[in-house]
């Protein structure tokens, strides 16, 4: 299943809408969303929002973000919010992996 960013940014009605989408989505039976990027070539914070918002209206489902341009990256690693694209932020790693166990250390 797919939901595609529009190209021109996500208003509020745009991210409303397809948050509601998303949500008809795992209703409906959809294991996994992809959420297609693409069409974005001036990311704003308008694009940004749109993408938290998807990942919260998802509930932890899992929603993979596609065909983010080079621009977006930036804009989301700027912010803090690379992450939203399922990728770890540099020096982090990658979400559900710990680094190492040594003898001794306490249960996460």
């Amino acid at each position: 299943m797919r939901i595609v960013l529009p190209a021109d940014g996500a208003g509020v009605r745009d991210t409303e809408g397809l948050c509601a989408r998303l949500t008809r989505l795992y209703e409906d039976g959809a294991g996994a969303v992809e959420c297609d990027a693409g069409a974005v070539t001036v990311p704003d914070l308008g694009v940004v929002e749109a993408l938290a918002r998807l990942r919260l209206a998802a509930r932890g489902r899992p929603l993979r973000v596609v065909g983010a341009s080079p621009a977006l990256r930036a804009l989301l690693g700027l912010v803090g919010l690379l992450q939203l694209l399922g990728e770890a932020e540099e020096g982090e790693p990658a979400g559900g992996v710990q680094e190492g166990v040594q003898p001794g250390d306490p249960p996460v």
